[in-house]
């Protein structure tokens, strides 16, 4: 019994040392950011080391000799991927723009399986409260968000937590208050007078349209009906609820609408 318990103890320090070893020299790209060829590696790497670790009866080498082996792929291919640009977007992939000048791609998200909640949430992590603040918004190979806002040099990531001061996004929402009269179909702003005391959490915009659903309890909030709502949409060229990604008013009235196919809108 106390060979089985000194036997255990022994294979788990020792496989601590492994890995701990193993990813010293993977580098420290692997604590800063996981790709998708990272995180497999690591899994694998735990994987085997449970294996060893519950298995006492298994040779030792059976779980070092694979391990080993993931860790020289990964030092192989991080050497080659120095020197080689398309061996990098082979293995880690392209980042993805969702926003671009407050315009919403939804066919990206789509294809990155990326919905406008999780959008909202990042953004608001940021504290930017609407998407026509952003002037672009990708999604990094290793999942962060980073978000470049309009008429700032500053760049934010949701794990960095970076954000504007008070005073410039005051003065930045004053500047799209102003602007939101020649805004275009796509992903276009308006201005609209809200009761006050019905916006619960100023700062914050209410989503009145999301994946072409409106949202009536939202619309009931803020006194708005449906009828309302389908004469603002189609100001801005788009004739039905369903050909809305998203539409949202902030607690300054200002409406922010991302159709879900700018170019039809224009059509119209």
């Amino acid at each position: 019994m106390f060979q089985h318990i000194t036997t255990h103890i022994f294979l788990t320090v020792l496989m601590y040392i492994f890995i701990f070893l193993s990813m010293r020299i993977m580098g420290k790209r692997e604590i800063g950011k996981l790709s998708v060829f990272d995180l497999t590696i690591s899994i694998m790497i735990a994987e085997i080391a449970v294996f060893v670790i519950e298995d006492i009866e298994r040779p030792i080498y059976d779980g070092v000799v694979p391990m080993a082996t993931l860790v020289l792929i990964q030092v192989i291919v991080a050497q080659l991927s120095l020197k080689s640009r398309k061996l990098r977007l082979l293995v880690d992939g392209r980042p993805s723009i969702l926003i671009s000048d407050g315009k919403i791609h939804r066919g990206e998200m789509r294809r990155q399986r990326y919905n406008i909640d999780d959008l909202l949430l990042q953004l608001r992590g940021q504290n930017i409260v609407s998407p026509a603040d952003v002037e672009f918004a990708i999604l990094e190979t290793s999942g962060q968000l980073t978000v470049i806002e309009k008429n700032q040099n500053v760049t934010s990531s949701n794990q960095s937590g970076n954000s504007s001061s008070g005073a410039e996004r005051k003065e930045k929402n004053g500047d799209s208050q102003e602007d939101s009269g020649d805004a275009g179909s796509s992903g276009g702003t308006a201005s609209v007078k809200l009761p006050k005391h019905k916006i619960r959490y100023e700062g914050l915009p209410i989503p009145l349209i999301m994946d072409g659903k409106v949202q009536d309890s939202n619309l009931e909030m803020i006194g708005k009906n449906r009828f309302w709502l389908r004469t603002q949409i189609r100001q801005k060229g788009v004739s039905d609820f369903r050909d809305v990604f998203l539409c949202s008013v902030d607690h300054k009235g200002e409406l922010y609408i991302a159709p879900i196919n700018p170019n039809k809108g224009k059509q119209t």
